[in-house]
């Protein structure tokens, strides 16, 4: 059976064929349509069309891992950072406009399944994973099986708001939620990079203020500093609660080594335990995490 894994990001769509034995087959990645939702439709139809005949078979059963989560009642997009698909049916047309059997989960679930099932995180039975990218979305996965709730919206914690918040950080950013000071508004990639303007009175790429924070560059480095520090108080929040055997960071923040270190040895000063041993851990698969977790939400059938 060929399983085809589509990874929706706010930035790039990438999709992945794999074998019956998890063997990749094919892989490609585009830019996303932006703002466009017919035409994000459409790129993911003729990107997943395309890996199918490059994998040499088919029909091929479809995995797309999104942001945000699908209303049961509804089968609406709700919560989604990539607002242009909000409120939009975007199961039922992908599945239409493909003509393939699919099958859809948030993002981040898509990354806890792939670093739980031969990843980072394999034989750990509770896993929570963030993806820390254009968005922060969550998920839980626990034996192997993603946690929806009754809600649809396990894992989904970036609209809490920053906890133990600083005076300086109140009442914090608007969030496209409609709320302000939400964890994404902290996190995420943009908004490192505004909270780095903000401080600095410069602006730049965050790859650029990582770059130039590895160089020695103060300002780059006092910016990811209070990043980690933001990030080390809302994944305690998640260990006081879930108390997980391991943490998988994926998105193109999570790629950033120093944080591995440095975040970790502040989570004691926030989880009830006040001695966490809860390992954080870099995915396996880097980045292509979500994208292969998506093709496995069909397992082996």
């Amino acid at each position: 059976m060929l399983r085809i894994g589509v990874d929706v990001g706010g930035t790039k769509i990438e999709a992945v064929a794999l074998d019956e034995g998890g063997r990749e087959l094919a892989r490609k990645r585009v830019d996303t349509p932006r703002g466009d939702y017919d035409t994000t439709i459409r790129t993911i139809r003729d990107l997943a069309l395309e890996i199918e005949r490059a994998a040499g078979g088919g029909p091929a059963r479809i995995g797309v891992g999104h942001p945000g989560w699908i209303v049961a009642s509804t089968g609406l997009i709700a919560g989604a950072n990539s607002t242009w698909i909000t409120d939009r049916p975007f199961g039922r047309d992908l599945t239409a406009a493909t003509g393939r059997a699919c099958r859809f989960s948030n993002d981040a679930n898509c990354l806890v399944v792939s670093e739980a099932t031969d990843g980072a995180a394999a034989g750990k039975r509770v896993v929570f994973g963030v993806i820390l990218g254009t968005g922060v979305g969550g998920g839980v996965v626990i034996d192997g099986r993603v946690i929806d709730g009754a809600n649809g919206i396990a894992g989904e914690w970036e609209h809490n708001p920053l906890p133990w918040p600083r005076d300086d950080e109140r009442p914090g950013p608007s969030c496209y939620c409609g709320r302000s000071g939400c964890i994404e508004t902290w996190l995420a990639g943009p908004w490192l990079a505004a909270d780095h303007e903000r401080v600095t009175g410069h602006k730049l790429p965050g790859k650029d203020i990582v770059a130039l924070a590895e160089q020695g560059n103060a300002a780059a480095d006092a910016t990811l500093t209070r990043w980690e520090d933001r990030l080390a108080r809302s994944l305690a929040t998640i260990i006081n609660v879930l108390d997980p055997d391991a943490i998988v960071l994926g998105g193109g923040l999570g790629q950033i080594d120093r944080l591995y270190k440095n975040v970790p040895r502040q989570l004691s000063r926030w989880t009830s335990s006040r001695d966490s041993v809860t390992p954080l851990l870099k995915p396996i698969h880097g980045d292509s995490s979500g994208v292969r977790g998506a093709a496995q939400l069909w397992g082996t059938e």
